[in-house]
């Protein structure tokens, strides 16, 4: 999506880029593992598409054993999807502590699981290391900030890093190459406080759609851990071309669950500009929109990504109504996962139960660096 205004772009035309980046997403708002999550899955596709293998270490501190967390299902997904592929370490303790609780247990954790980051950054067997709640780690005091900036700034130049937590440390912002910020918002006009199941990721920063994957990984999971088919639907607008940020990820999707993972798109390939519409762009919404008002009242998906339905409607391709119609009438247990930046918030952010924006703070693209097609955009 482009500063300037609203549109898709496509990346048939950029090049790639060589240099692995340091990812940074923090904020109180939800989608930060998810999106990690998301990004994974990307590099992974990336990976088989070039025929280079992708190997991930996802290490997860304050996350030991004894208690479930919303990212155990996609991890568990991914693990059965790629099983050579994904490595993951638990450090920590399972309940929930603040500083004025701080124990040697939790300083030995979480120093055990710093070793075996930098032995992992080290080895060069990664191409994308995860550091799930390393910034909270960081803000506790649980470890030396000046240990981790200095092993991330001598990482190799391909390795991919990812931060996740709330409460990221200034020092590492500033090695940091790409900080997007998940804010929580709340509809107070909203008569309850919003239909559980409905997700809204909105706003200028890098995050939204990787966080949608990460859903559909989680829906996916749970399927499997429950012994169940848990379908997943993928329905984009403004994206009739080829090349955008999700494909890979999507391809590797299909690769692992050709059953479970059904994929639509639609419009031209091309930047819609407001004031600029076409015939062909309203055609082109209304089709997807029927096909994810079919699929919402279905009841077959567990989970439904709208994906840039936000500014689809910001551009008046579609009317809100009937949106809200569906939404209001979906299956208890449909999750329905809205994505995109808009500038004028649609009447239908009021029945979501979470809604996340996303900042961008810093994009390692105005430093000048190429973007990586099928991971950046």
């Amino acid at each position: 999506m482009t500063r300037a205004g609203v549109g898709i772009r496509t990346a048939q035309q950029r090049s790639e880029r060589i240099l692995g980046q340091i990812h940074v997403y923090d904020g109180a708002g939800k989608g930060k593992s998810q999106a990690a999550l998301g990004v994974v899955l990307r590099s992974i596709g990336l990976g088989i598409r070039t025929s280079a293998q992708t190997r991930v270490l996802l290490l997860r501190f304050l996350k030991g054993p004894g208690r479930t967390y919303d990212e155990d299902a996609a991890i568990e997904a991914l693990q059965r999807g790629f099983p050579h592929l994904i490595d993951q370490v638990r450090t920590g303790r399972a309940e929930f502590f603040g500083p004025d609780n701080i124990t040697r247990f939790d300083k030995q954790e979480a120093q055990r699981g710093w070793d075996v980051a930098k032995g992992a950054i080290a080895s060069g067997l990664y191409s994308v290391v995860v550091l799930d709640e390393l910034n909270p780690v960081l803000d506790l005091g649980l470890l030396s900030i000046d240990d981790v900036v200095r092993t991330l700034k001598n990482k190799p130049e391909d390795l991919e890093i990812i931060a996740t937590g709330r409460g990221a440390p200034p020092p590492l912002l500033d090695i940091a190459d790409l900080h997007s910020e998940m804010k929580p918002h709340f509809h107070p006009n909203a008569a309850t406080h919003g239909i559980e199941g409905i997700e809204i990721y909105t706003g200028a920063g890098k995050g939204k759609s990787t966080s949608a994957l990460g859903k559909a990984l989680q829906a996916i999971g749970r399927g499997i851990s429950q012994d169940k088919s848990h379908r997943v639907l993928i329905m984009q607008w403004l994206k009739g071309g080829a090349g955008y940020t999700e494909d890979a990820a999507i391809a590797a999707l299909h690769q692992s669950y050709p059953n479970l993972v059904d994929h639509q798109r639609c419009g031209r390939d091309a930047i819609v500009w407001r004031g600029q519409q076409q015939e062909l762009d309203y055609v082109e919404a209304e089709r997807g929109w029927e096909i994810a008002r079919a699929a919402i009242a279905s009841g077959l998906y567990k989970t439904i990504i709208l994906d840039e339905l936000n500014p689809t409607v910001d551009l008046e391709l579609l009317p809100q109504q009937p949106i809200i119609q569906a939404l209001l009438r979906k299956p208890r247990d449909t999750e329905v996962i809205i994505t995109g930046r808009c500038k004028n918030p649609p009447a239908y952010f009021d029945l979501a139960s979470i809604h996340s924006e996303v900042f961008c703070h810093k994009h390692y693209a105005e430093k000048g660096i190429d973007l990586k097609r099928g991971v950046d955009f």
